[in-house]
């Protein structure tokens, strides 16, 4: 992984960490050439001194000087020229993740919607391991909010619906996420034996994300890349990714991490798909194409038949109309889905009319 400075011209530097101001940076990238921004910006905690544990040791916070803003009009100063520098990147159909605490979320949120961001969730990230507050003077914080937006409101984000549904054990995923801080062997070391970034992610937090709003092969930036989590998880996951970091230490961590990364194969990125998503294909398609033919009997599996008209509508009894029509119809019922109810005959089998679906769906892809 070879550190870069801020390239000029068309060229997108895939897969490669750049140094430099992450406005500055993104300002010298193409216009309308990322599919998705994950953003993890400074929070600003506005610390006042040391923190310390009631056995009087001191607690490693983010005091570093990059989280250190004089006021907040400097640091919404800095968070409007990042949002604009970032929103200029998105492709139309793009969209961004921004993370933040409740020091800075509202501040970026506003802001999004300022610029003309369209905010399509909020996320609580709940940590099932969060650290205790030490004072006893407020409440444990122990959850960190994002913010998914899209570039603007006529934009059709990525959503795969479907995945986070199988990833959450086919449940709809919903909008609180109960995930661990990262720790253990996950936790990356500076050369001291310390923890090598304050605020590092864990993978499991940017697994969901991108699987969820990403596809195989799209391009992900990180304005604020850290020690490298959202590279590391879109190299495995088979996305692209570009980040920018200024902090040299951080750089350093970030590429070891990253050459040690592995792409899945072909097959394991595939994911759960909605058939919403899939190209429509009319029943009278079918007839049209002589996969079945006016004057044809269906079955239903409680034994209802019905014709097939030249029009793509069915017969049966004093009920006629469409597939779905016909057999609620049939059934009494409200609402009936006619490519799994009806089923016609070949070679002696009974077989689903939505094989013949498929089969002109598997051509149109």
């Amino acid at each position: 992984m070879n550190k870069m400075t801020p390239v000029e011209g068309p060229a997108l530097p895939l897969n490669t960490i750049l140094d430099g101001d992450c406005i500055e940076v993104m300002n010298s990238l193409p216009e309308g050439s990322v599919d998705l921004i994950f953003a993890d910006p400074p929070y600003n905690l506005q610390l006042k001194g040391d923190l310390h544990r009631p056995d009087n040791s001191r607690v490693d916070a983010v005091d570093d000087h990059w989280d250190q803003f004089a006021s907040f009009k400097i640091y919404d100063d800095f968070t409007r020229e990042w949002l604009k520098a970032a929103r200029r990147l998105l492709k139309p159909n793009g969209a961004i993740w921004v993370i933040g605490s409740y020091h800075n979320v509202f501040r970026m949120g506003a802001e999004l919607q300022n610029q003309g961001y369209w905010i399509l969730n909020d996320v609580i990230w709940r940590k099932s391991n969060p650290m205790p507050n030490f004072r006893g003077k407020r409440l444990t914080n122990a959850h960190e909010t994002l913010i998914w937006a899209s570039k603007s409101e006529e934009s059709k984000p990525t959503f795969n619906y479907e995945a986070l549904k199988s990833l959450n054990e086919g449940v709809q995923m919903r909008s609180d996420w109960m995930i661990p801080i990262c720790s253990g062997g996950e936790r990356l070391k500076d050369d001291n034996g310390d923890k090598a970034h304050p605020t590092q992610k864990p993978e499991a937090l940017l697994h969901r994300v991108l699987v969820g709003t990403t596809n195989p092969g799209d391009v992900v930036l990180d304005p604020f890349f850290g020690t490298g989590t959202t590279g590391a998880v879109a190299k495995m996951l088979g996305r692209e990714f570009i980040g920018i970091e200024r902090e040299e230490s951080y750089r350093k961590v970030a590429e070891k991490r990253l050459a040690k990364i592995r792409k899945y194969d072909k097959e394991s990125l595939s994911v759960s798909t909605s058939k919403r998503a899939e190209p429509r294909v009319p029943f009278g398609q079918l007839v049209e194409r002589g996969m079945l033919r006016p004057g044809e009997t269906l079955i239903s599996p409680r034994g209802h038949v019905a014709k097939v008209r030249a029009d793509g509508t069915l017969i049966s009894g004093e009920a006629r109309g469409s597939i779905h029509q016909v057999g609620a119809a049939l059934e009494s019922a409200p609402s009936c889905n006619g490519w799994t109810y009806w089923h016609f005959k070949r070679d002696g089998k009974t077989v689903s009319i939505d094989v013949l679906r498929q089969q002109i769906r598997a051509e149109m892809r």
